[in-house]
């Protein structure tokens, strides 16, 4: 009997994933695809895609040296059946510029050091290949990698080999650099006579195909004639789906673990509650109507090792080994300190859930804080999705409760260091009340005191969508509730609805639809009067929906109306 594959968590090694037995997704079908696509390409994908594990395979399949272990790594994967001619052809140079140092000590220094490891490794690897003293006459450069990789280069050529260069990670080690150190150094690296532009020099002109893979568009941009000749094809179609997971490959592992006993669960209700918090990233216009929305494979196998060793879904169903990529993508956009154009847009995508934009392919770092770039940036880190189009501009959503947290703690930052710092030990006691014994007004009403005493929330966007934002934000934090804003109902879209998570706490016992209406401070008592009467009128109506019946889970549904006037709070009722 076949022993159960293991989970690939935190596998980033093919290799190690097809020797130990682990479960692998087979994204080998797209390899004939990249070869026809052209010999040198750069693809951006945001974190925990699955790039790493994906280039681990390329560098296994083109490797001429592991040519021996194509049917032990590439058995009952697509490929193995339709091999291309390039299979094994290569003696392949593989850099994770992750890896490189740029904590401490000279950055030049640094880099080189460890690409002369990498290229070193290479010399031992390869050294049947070449002349007898190969490896000591790579080695007798020292740590200069750029002459290294020269003299390695040229001696391929000499003997007709092939050389394949496979960069993960290519942007990491200047992203660190502009968090670490500054615009400044991160530009004399990047140009002009700057170390990172001279490798690059060197890469484009050496090998006969090179696939680099990284986060933003930045530092190629930054590069440019330096690394002009690669072709982007991030937001081709025919790649769409070539990281992650799609809804299909989900349920097929969830059916192998259930075939095999492991798992005993419904596989479509494990589905329908993945979908809110890892699914919907597209990143190709042309897929919006054509593929399926694609899952976040790290999240997926995060949330299935916990079901298989506890019998149950993760309690957080956001894996906090993402935390270190969050801090590091909030220090690059507030690298400056964002302007009020950046917070207006946080607010605006928070409250609402989309933008509307065109992706820029490339930008420099210093425009990063230009509105279309910013709006771009977002996009490549993860943060916002395409998922439909407005003429010729693309609508950007927040892909996924996942994300729209990691929103959310950017406005609790900037909220929690103004003029007013909610306690949130009382705010989630409150919150417990209100799930549990239907009273609302102590956790609303603390919202709404902050509310009036931060002034942060009163520059940039204005109004009702300002007051949205800022109550989701602080909402978000609880547990009880999938807190979803503008949710359409009955013909309608309300403000906020806080949806029972039964999942997690089946004892829940009261939900809630609430309403927010904002007036300007010069409004009348006639003006607050009518938007009253119109909000219960809406309010009611939202509550008469079917779908709202469907998602209250047999809980009693509360309707809260809140009105502010300039900051202040001028009414909160139920309406029964």
């Amino acid at each position: 009997m076949e022993e159960v594959k293991m989970l690939p968590y935190g596998i980033a090694d093919f290799a190690d994933l097809r020797g130990k037995n682990r479960y692998c997704v087979d994204k080998t079908m797209f390899l004939p695809r990249l070869e026809a696509a052209g010999d040198f390409l750069f693809l951006i994908r945001p974190r925990r895609f699955g790039k790493s594990v994906f280039l681990s395979m390329l560098r296994d399949y083109y490797d001429i040296s592991r040519q021996d272990r194509f049917d032990e790594l590439f058995k009952d994967l697509w490929i193995a059946e339709h091999p291309t001619k390039q299979k094994g052809k290569y003696q392949v140079i593989y850099f994770d510029f992750s890896q490189a140092d740029t904590g401490s000590g000279d950055l030049q220094e640094n880099f080189h050091s460890y690409c002369s490891i990498k290229l070193n490794a290479f010399a031992q690897q390869y050294a049947e290949y070449y002349k007898e003293g190969f490896c000591e006459e790579v080695k007798a450069f020292g740590t200069n990698s750029s002459a290294q990789l020269i003299y390695i280069c040229t001696q391929a050529k000499m003997k007709g080999h092939q050389l394949y260069l496979i960069i993960d990670e290519y942007d990491n080690f200047t992203n660190n650099v502009l968090n670490e150190r500054g615009q400044e150094v991160y530009h004399a690296l990047t140009h002009a006579t700057g170390f990172y532009r001279e490798v690059f020099k060197i890469y484009k002109a050496n090998f006969n195909r090179i696939l680099m893979m990284g986060i933003s568009p930045v530092t190629l941009d930054d590069l440019t004639s330096g690394f002009n000749i690669a072709r982007n094809i991030s937001t081709n179609p025919l790649f769409n789906m070539m990281l992650g997971f799609s809804e299909e490959d989900v349920r097929t592992m969830l059916n192998y673990y259930k075939d095999a006993g492991l798992l005993k669960a419904d596989i479509e209700a494990m589905i329908a509650e993945m979908k809110p918090w890892y699914d919907n990233y597209c990143f190709a216009e042309e897929s919006l109507d054509r593929d399926p929305k694609m899952f976040n494979c790290d999240m997926v196998v995060y949330y299935l090792k916990n079901y298989l060793e506890l019998g149950t879904s993760p309690k957080q169903m956001l894996d906090y080994n993402t935390r270190t990529d969050y801090t590091k993508m909030k220090r690059l956009i507030e690298l400056d300190g964002m302007g009020d154009e950046q917070r207006s847009i946080i607010r605006e995508i928070a409250a609402e859930g989309k933008f509307y934009s065109t992706i820029n392919l490339t930008f420099p770092a210093e425009r990063i804080y230009d509105k279309g770039n910013f709006v771009s940036l977002l996009y490549y880190y993860g943060m916002l999705t395409m998922t439909g189009t407005y003429g010729d501009m693309l609508e950007l959503s927040i892909p996924n409760n996942n994300v729209r947290k990691q929103y959310y703690e950017y406005l609790l930052t900037e909220y929690q260091n103004n003029d007013v710092r909610l306690d949130f030990n009382k705010l989630r006691m409150a919150y417990y009340d209100m799930a549990f014994k239907g009273q609302w007004r102590p956790a609303l009403q603390m919202m709404a005191d902050a509310y009036s005493k931060t002034s942060s929330v009163r520059t940039g966007i204005e109004g009702e969508r300002n007051l949205q934002g800022f109550f989701t934000a602080y909402l978000s934090i609880n547990s009880y509730y999938l807190t979803a804003p503008e949710v359409e109902l009955n013909h309608g879209y309300c403000d906020l609805f806080l949806m029972p998570d039964h999942v997690r706490y089946p004892q829940t016992a009261h939900s809630y639809i609430i309403e927010l209406k904002y007036l300007s401070a010069k409004s009348t008592d006639a003006q607050a009067d009518s938007q009253w009467q119109e909000a219960i009128e809406q309010i009611r109506r939202y509550a008469e929906g079917e779908r709202v019946r469907q998602m209250l889970g047999g809980t009693e549904l509360h309707l809260i109306v809140v009105q502010v006037r300039g900051n202040e709070l001028l009414r909160m009722e139920e309406e029964r």
